[in-house]
């Protein structure tokens, strides 16, 4: 009996074990947290966004936080001022939406890392909450809502 195909075969499920265990994603993974009863301003590509974030490690490990500040991010939205994952994870958001964001490395920081806090090859896990798109505000949208 050849030898090859089993030991291939546990390879492959070996890599899937290891992969699953570390929290390492191939692929974008969106997760919605929390989305507003009306969803009234969407973010879309070229669309300038405040966003507030938690940037983990697998490991649970914090590298960066915009709420521990209370200074969101401004930037615009599916332009590259950012990492892919971002412009990609951020699409079609609504204001005052809550979404967590696990993005592989070829996405984020790839195989370089931001040395020393995010190593090479890691994947990155965000907690975002959309707090602003062009001239609203996640502050304005509450007031409105309650008039």
């Amino acid at each position: 009996m050849n030898a090859l195909p089993i030991l291939l075969f546990f390879l492959f499920v070996s890599a899937l074990v290891y992969a699953k265990k570390t929290g390492d994603v191939t692929e974008l993974q969106i997760g919605v947290k929390h989305k507003p009863a009306s969803c009234e301003v969407l973010a879309h590509k070229g669309d300038g966004v405040k966003v507030h974030y938690r940037g983990k490690l697998t490991d649970g490990t914090v590298f960066d936080s915009s709420f521990e500040r209370n200074n969101p991010i401004e930037f615009e939205l599916g332009t590259g001022q950012v990492i892919k994952g971002w412009d990609q994870g951020l699409l079609g958001m609504c204001l005052g939406e809550k979404r967590k964001l696990k993005i592989p490395a070829k996405l984020g920081y790839g195989d370089q890392g931001s040395p020393p806090t995010i190593p090479g090859g890691a994947t990155l896990i965000f907690d975002t909450e959309l707090v602003g798109v062009n001239d609203k505000s996640l502050g304005e949208e509450k007031e409105n809502s309650e008039l």
